[in-house]
C-alpha cells in the first residue's frame, strides 16, 4: 500500500493531466450535439465489432461439439433408415414379410474420429479413436456419410485398426442400382478415388453413371450403402466380363469421422456361408 502511495506521488502530475483530459472530453461530449453523436456512433460501432469477433471466436471453438452432435444425429437417422429399408424391400415379391429381428440386425454402435489414415500404399489402413471400451469389436463395418470405409481388424480398449477399402485384399459385394446386377468391388489401382467392379457379365446392360451400392450378400455392411458411380466401362474380345471403374463417393483424403456398424446376426450368417465358400474353392 505504501508503494502505491509513493507511485501516485511520483506520477501525480501525469495522473492529474489524464483526469483533466477525461473530464474535458466528457464536457465536450455532453455539451456539444455534434461531438456527442459522433462519440456514440463510434463507440457503438466499436462495441459491435468487438461482439462480432467475440461471437466468431466462440462459434469456432464450439465447432467440434457441433460436428459431434450432427454426427450423432446422423447415426440415429441412419439406424432408422436401415431398418425401414429392410422392412420395405423394393425387390421383395408380393406376400414376403421380413422378420423384424432380421430387419433390425444392423446396429450403428458409435461414432469415431480418424486419427491416422493412409491412402498411397498397396495395403492401406486407418486408426480410429474408439475401442473395446466403446463397444467396438473385430469384423465391424466402418462407414461414413458418403460411403463404406472398411472393416475393423484389430482393436484394444481405446483404439481400433481398420482395413481400408483401399487394400489389395479387401472386397465387398456390390449391386448396380439401375440394372440390378451383382458384382464384387476391389481396389486395383494407386488412385484412392477409384475402385474396380468385377464379375459383371459383358452381356448385361451396364450404364455409365450408374451407382454401385452394397448388396444384400454382405454380412458386414447394410445393403444399399453407396460405394461409387461407374466412370469407365471396358471389355476385351476374349473376356466374358466387363472391366468397370467406379469413382468412389467418399474422399479418403478428407475423412474425419466414421460410423461403426455391427451385424447382430453376423456370426450366424457367416457360420453358414463359410462351408459354401470353402466348397467353391
Amino acid at each position: 500500500m505504501l508503494q502505491l502511495f509513493e507511485f501516485i506521488a511520483r506520477k501525480r502530475n501525469f495522473i492529474l493531466f489524464v483526469v483533466l483530459e477525461v473530464f474535458s472530453f466528457w464536457l465536450i461530449v455532453n455539451n456539444n450535439n455534434y461531438w456527442s453523436v459522433n462519440y456514440f456512433n463510434t463507440s457503438n460501432s466499436l462495441v459491435a465489432k468487438a461482439l462480432t469477433v467475440s461471437n466468431s471466436v466462440k462459434e469456432y471453438s464450439n465447432l467440434r461439439n457441433v460436428n459431434e452432435s450432427l454426427a450423432e444425429e446422423n447415426r440415429r437417422l441412419r439406424q432408422q433408415i436401415t431398418v425401414n429399408q429392410q422392412l420395405k424391400s423394393a425387390n421383395a415379391p408380393a406376400g414376403y414379410q421380413p422378420d423384424s429381428a432380421f430387419a433390425a440386425r444392423y446396429q450403428f454402435v458409435t461414432i469415431a474420429k480418424v486419427v491416422d489414415n493412409s491412402t498411397s500404399r498397396t495395403d492401406n489402413y486407418l486408426t480410429i479413436d474408439k475401442g473395446t471400451d466403446d463397444g467396438v469389436k473385430e469384423r465391424m463395418g466402418v462407414m461414413s456419410p458418403d460411403g463404406i470405409v472398411g472393416i475393423v481388424t484389430v482393436c484394444n480398449k481405446k483404439f481400433s485398426k481398420v482395413t481400408s477399402i483401399l487394400h489389395s485384399q479387401f472386397s465387398v459385394g456390390a449391386m448396380l442400382l439401375r440394372s440390378g446386377d451383382i458384382g464384387t468391388v476391389t481396389w486395383q489401382t494407386s488412385d484412392p478415388s477409384v475402385v474396380a467392379l468385377k464379375d459383371i457379365s459383358r452381356y448385361k446392360k451396364v450404364f455409365k453413371g450408374d451407382t454401385a451400392v452394397t448388396s444384400n450378400f454382405s454380412s458386414v455392411f447394410p445393403p444399399g450403402v453407396t460405394i461409387g458411380r461407374i466412370q469407365k466401362i471396358a471389355v476385351s474380345i476374349d473376356q466374358s466380363q466387363f472391366d468397370i471403374e467406379l469413382k468412389l463417393g467418399l474422399d479418403f483424403t478428407k475423412l474425419s469421422y466414421v460410423y461403426l456398424v455391427a451385424n447382430k446376426l453376423q456370426a450366424q450368417q457367416e457360420s453358414l456361408q463359410k462351408p459354401v465358400l470353402n466348397a467353391r474353392k
